[in-house]
């Protein structure tokens, strides 16, 4: 256990949690994300990852969190070794609740700086840490265009 804030346990993601993250993953952009992107850029979004099959790995290798709350999955994040803050998601009925900055508390130790790939969704939570936007881009999501932004915060050393 790393952290224990408001009932939220912070806790190392293991080949095993794969299941649950992939349908957070999922139920978060079809419904979370959905305020701020169309229904075919949520299903693109979706597909690419084929609800994160295609990062399986990834999570192992990368340093992933899962936050829980009485043993439900309520969030997870991940960041590479090089300070990349790759995923950061949080179940719908539980937004605002301090569960996505505990997770971020955790992922940002030790680094100088972290870079993300904010989603328009994220950016408003990002700006609150005191993440700077660096550009705004489109990237390409089997054919659909998704706009997120580059955001990056430094740490005093």
């Amino acid at each position: 256990v790393l952290c224990l804030c408001m009932k939220t346990t912070i806790l190392p993601y293991r080949a095993e949690d794969f299941s649950a993250v992939s349908e957070l993953f999922c139920e978060t952009i079809s419904t979370v994300n959905a305020g701020d992107y169309s229904p075919l850029q949520c299903k693109a979004w979706i597909e690419r990852s084929q609800g994160l099959l295609t990062r399986k790995d990834t999570l192992l290798r990368q340093r992933t969190l899962l936050a829980k709350r009485n043993a439900l999955l309520v969030g997870f994040g991940s960041i590479d070794g090089n300070g990349y803050l790759d995923l950061l998601y949080v179940r719908k009925d539980f937004l605002r609740g301090g569960i996505a900055s505990a997770l971020c508390d955790e992922l940002e130790k030790g680094f100088l700086s972290v870079e993300t790939h904010a989603s328009m969704t994220a950016k408003p939570f990002f700006e609150t840490r005191g993440y700077a936007t660096v550009c705004a881009q489109e990237i390409d999501c089997n054919g659909v265009a998704l706009k997120n932004f580059v955001m990056r915060k430094r740490f005093p050393q």
